[in-house]
């Protein structure tokens, strides 16, 4: 056998679905399986067929799919269970049985002896029906040793294909993994499996260590999904053994994060967003140290390619920004800012994310818009203060205070709201300069929750027909308001001032 290639046994669609809460139908069991066998697994374990009639039909119908890869159905080492695999037309079944002393008492009530017997039946009955046989002595890694490599014995004499070692409750460490799958393999000469438990943290630790120590197949979850913590998943074993080990497996790394996203939808379990390979920030970047490296040498601070599994670099903007990363951010949107403007938007950003909010690409770009336009034109009309109050049993006022031509003017409103009352008090300022009405407004973007980037969209008209667009961006809406109506006035102040010149 090939020892630098590494079978990958899927578990997703029966351990997987064993994560509580998680229940799928024979529809969505197929579509996963489908897209697991376009990844490139090698073997599907479809199922439980004992569990339901359901399971039965979601089990036959993979089987019966036409895959590449191998169509599997567990069973426990019992022939009615085996019977029902067989009658969902698979040509692969996973048998198991406890034998740790806890389990062998308490869960099946049965002597060592007994186990040996139904382990030895349950092999033969499978192969002398001609399937593949693997087995799995459960709760392998709190048995004794010497019972263990005696029931791993009987399985491997009586057939089987595969042996699989469970750490069923996951208390292994990486180390005493690795030893035991040592010990196994000086013993056994049938290929070694192994199926770990997240319980510490340690399932794909625990996984690489096995293969380290010769195990040729590993049992994952795409997303780590399973029971209690879950499996170790799909992702981080398969790219660890690409890029830290330099394994092959016959999994086509660039449909993982496609694959991750379709599992995630259909069992309802979200993705944690810094979660390995697959989370939402395995490939973000805020940290100005970080953005200005990866945008000259994405290795700096990247251990691979974010392509290499489907993936593409993010960098956020946050009080962590620098200007390398927003430049970046906004030039993939078709944005140039000049130096000048680069500089008010990333102070602009860094004031968003001092107090605590996240500052979105949508609330990135609509900062980038306001600044950009307003920076074209002359700054005639300046805000210098804004005081609003509103209330159940108050009528909505503002006071404004406008810089124009270096003094300063001042006027408060009242009206139906405070963006209302605000626009008011700025056109009651500025009426001697310009008569200025609102001919349309618009919120274009509301990112996220409620403390998100507002942008606001205005169209002002003056008495002599000149219309023009601007636009605001703030936390506040009412300071986003304000900001577009004031660009407003300034483009249409300067347009008067070209015409006269």
């Amino acid at each position: 056998m090939d020892q630098d290639y590494i079978r990958i046994f899927d578990t997703t669609l029966r351990d997987g679905e064993q994560t509580p809460g998680v229940s799928l139908t024979p529809e969505e069991k197929m579509e996963i399986a489908l897209q697991l066998d376009k990844l490139g697994v090698d073997v599907i374990e479809a199922g439980f067929p004992s569990a339901s009639k359901g399971e039965q039909k979601a089990v036959k119908e993979i089987a019966r799919a036409g895959l590449k890869a191998h169509v599997c159905a567990l069973a426990r080492a019992l022939r009615s269970d085996i019977d029902l695999a067989l009658q969902s037309d698979v040509k692969y079944i996973h048998t198991f049985i406890s034998t740790s002393e806890v389990q062998m008492k308490y869960a099946l009530n049965m002597t060592p002896e007994q186990v040996i017997e139904a382990v030895i039946d349950s092999v033969q009955y499978i192969k002398d029906h001609g399937v593949i046989c693997e087995f799995s002595p459960m709760d392998a890694t709190r048995t004794d040793i010497g019972f263990l490599k005696k029931v791993c014995r009987a399985a491997e004499e009586a057939g089987a294909d595969y042996i699989n070692i469970p750490d069923t409750v996951g208390v292994m460490s990486p180390k005493s993994m690795a030893n035991l799958i040592r010990e196994l393999k000086a013993t056994l000469k049938v290929p070694l499996s192994v199926h770990c438990h997240n319980d510490f943290g340690l399932a794909v630790a625990n996984s690489l260590a096995a293969v380290e120590a010769g195990a040729t197949q590993v049992h994952v979850t795409v997303n780590g999904l399973g029971e209690r913590a879950g499996n170790a998943s799909l992702e981080e074993v398969v790219m660890c053994l690409h890029l830290l080990y330099n394994k092959r497996t016959g999994v086509n790394t660039k449909l993982i994060y496609e694959t991750s996203r379709l599992v995630s939808r259909l069992t309802g379990v979200p993705i944690q967003p810094n979660k390995a390979i697959v989370g939402e920030n395995a490939f973000a970047h805020e940290s100005g140290i970080h953005t200005k490296g990866v945008v000259v040498k994405p290795i700096t601070f990247e251990p691979f390619n974010p392509e290499i599994v489907g993936r593409q670099r993010k960098l956020v903007a946050g009080k962590h920004a620098g200007r390398h990363g927003i430049r970046a951010t906004l030039e993939e949107a078709g944005i140039y800012p000049t130096e000048e403007q680069l500089k008010e938007i990333v102070e602009r950003v860094k004031e968003i994310g001092d107090k605590g909010k996240t500052v979105t690409d949508a609330d990135l770009l609509a900062i980038a818009r306001v600044v950009i336009g307003r920076t074209r034109e002359e700054e005639i009309v300046r805000l210098n203060d804004l005081v609003v109050t509103t209330g159940l049993k108050f009528t909505p006022t503002a006071s404004v205070k406008l810089i124009i031509d270096g003094k300063e003017y001042a006027a408060a409103e009242t009206g139906v709201g405070p963006v209302d009352a605000a626009i008011k008090a700025i056109q009651k300022i500025i009426s001697n300069l310009a008569d200025v009405r609102l001919t349309e407004y618009r919120l274009e973007a509301l990112t996220g929750g409620s403390d998100a980037v507002a942008e606001v969209i205005i169209k002002v008209e003056d008495k002599d027909g000149n219309i023009v667009s601007a636009r605001g961006a703030r936390e506040d809406i009412v300071m986003a308001s304000v900001e577009a109506m004031i660009s407003g006035i300034n483009k249409i102040l300067s347009k008067r001032l070209k015409a006269t010149q």
